[in-house]
């Protein structure tokens, strides 16, 4: 009889026939009023927030873009002239692609290859790595200010150190005034900023690498090269996917440095500073600077979706 079995059975247990294993109920946590109230705060304000700040505003920029809008004057509808005017005959907006393009090729392929170098480098516990991380991070504490300061003493074309080194003082240079070499001077300031936040990332990817690994390879034979290629860099895809879409959003997003040396202009042209010279500018075309803002996003989602889709297809097969 049950009243005289050796173990009772207790609610949250059962079993399927006597003498067999008794197996346990999984118990439901039940949250108290208290836990719903901090679980709604925690990710109610960080909602609430991104919605305000982030996707309202793109949602009414994607909405104005349609219109002829100065902020003032009444809202006038214009269907899709806006982005009509921007490609056939807004003479800006084409260079400004293509130096967006050419700050994200720049980035990816000369910036972060090196960013990678040197965490590699510094990886293998060299001495003074402590201070040459810190050297080569400095770059990403500093203000865009300084930065553009420094960006002046160094291509001044009347007290600038870089001609005085190459020996140009009789025959300046005036590397941020001429087109023709103002966004590659630019471009090896914005490259030594982006290195050593890259390195800073794959730095940290490079510890959680298995020491074994390495040794394994090691064993079969493989040198430090095909170690790194074949066993190394494979591991490091989460930080690759970081770095890339921190390169995509760093290259498009470009504002502060060339506003700071020229407000963008005479061949430093980038679609940013095109969005804010419309909205802000002296004449305000706030429906026209946000058709440009939805161009800017749309391109910058582009690059992330496609890459991040690829690499999800990747990792399911």
């Amino acid at each position: 009889m049950a009243l005289f079995s050796d173990r009772a059975t207790r609610p949250d247990e059962t079993t399927d026939h006597p003498g067999a294993p008794v197996r346990r109920r999984a118990r439901r946590r039940r949250f108290t009023p208290r836990d719903v109230a901090v679980f709604a705060l925690l990710l109610g304000i960080p909602i609430v927030l991104d919605v305000v700040l982030i996707w309202g505003p793109t949602a009414a920029s994607a909405v104005l873009s349609f219109s002829r809008w100065d902020g003032v004057s009444d809202l006038v509808w214009n269907h899709g002239d806006n982005y009509r005017q921007i490609v056939q005959d807004y003479p800006p907006f084409w260079p400004a692609v293509w130096h967006n393009v050419i700050w994200l090729v720049f980035l990816g392929l000369v910036a972060t290859p090196l960013g990678l170098f040197l965490a590699v480098l510094l990886d293998k516990g060299i001495r003074g790595t402590r201070f040459y991380q810190s050297a080569i991070y400095m770059p990403v504490v500093l203000s865009l200010a300084i930065v553009g300061f420094i960006a002046k003493l160094v291509y001044s074309r009347d007290y600038g150190a870089l001609n005085g080194v190459l020996g140009l003082t009789q025959h300046p240079v005036d590397w941020l005034g001429d087109p023709s070499k103002n966004l590659w001077a630019v471009l090896v300031l914005v490259a030594w900023r982006h290195i050593g936040y890259v390195m800073i990332l794959y730095l940290a990817g490079l510890k959680a690498v298995d020491p074994e690994l390495k040794e394994a390879a090691s064993i079969d034979g493989a040198n430090e090269v095909q170690t790194f290629f074949r066993v190394t860099f494979p591991t490091l895809r989460p930080i690759n996917i970081i770095v890339l879409v921190i390169t995509v959003i760093e290259a498009l997003r470009a504002f502060d440095l060339v506003f700071i040396i020229n407000k963008g202009r005479n061949g430093l042209e980038l679609l940013s500073v095109l969005v804010s010279a419309n909205i802000v500018g002296e004449a305000s075309r706030i429906g026209f600077g946000s058709a440009l803002a939805v161009i800017l996003t749309v391109i910058s989602l582009g690059f992330v979706v496609t890459y991040l889709v690829q690499v999800f297809r990747e990792e399911k097969r």
